[in-house]
C-alpha cells in the first residue's frame, strides 16, 4: 500500500501504517517469506512490527482488520462506538465479492500462501487506494 500511495503522489495526503493485536513480535521484522514475496514483486519492506494502540483510533481515520476476529478485537480496543466505526474489514475493498472476507494466514503454510496473500493484497490495495482518491476529491 505505501509504494502505491508514493507512485500516486499522495504520500503527503495519506499516512499508512501496519500493526498487530499481540505484542509478541513487537520490533521484530517480517516473516522472511513474505519478504521474499513483496521482493518478489518489487517492493521494498522495511516495517518492524509495532502493536494497535488507543491512540491509533484517533490518528488514523480508517483501521483495517485482516480476518473477522480481529475486526471485533479491534472494535472492543476503540475507545468509544464512534472510533470502532472507523474498524473495517480489508477485504471489504476487494474489487469482486468474496464469501470469504478472511484473508488467509499463510504463516504455517508454504511459499504458494505467501504468493496467494500477496495477490490478494495487492489487487485489494489498488482498488482501497481508488476510493481513497474519490474520498480526497471530495474533501
Amino acid at each position: 500500500m505505501l509504494a502505491l500511495i508514493d507512485r500516486g503522489g499522495l504520500a503527503d495526503r495519506i499516512v499508512c501504517d501496519s500493526a498487530g493485536l499481540m505484542g509478541y513480535h513487537v520490533g521484530s521484522q517480517p516473516d522472511r517469506r513474505t519478504v521474499a514475496s513483496v521482493q518478489r514483486r518489487g517492493y521494498a519492506i522495511s516495517h518492524a512490527a509495532r502493536k494497535v494502540t488507543r491512540a491509533d483510533f484517533d490518528a488514523f481515520d480508517l483501521i483495517l482488520a485482516m480476518d473477522r476476529g480481529h475486526l471485533e478485537q479491534l472494535r472492543r480496543l476503540a475507545p468509544d462506538d464512534a472510533r470502532a466505526a472507523k474498524v473495517s474489514l480489508y477485504l471489504d475493498f476487494h474489487p469482486e465479492p468474496l464469501q470469504d472476507k478472511n484473508v488467509p494466514d499463510p504463516y504455517y503454510g508454504d511459499e504458494a500462501g505467501f504468493e496467494r496473500v500477496m495477490d490478494l493484497v495487492e489487487v485489494t490495495s489498488l482498488n482501497l487506494l481508488t476510493t481513497i482518491r474519490h474520498l480526497i476529491a471530495l474533501i
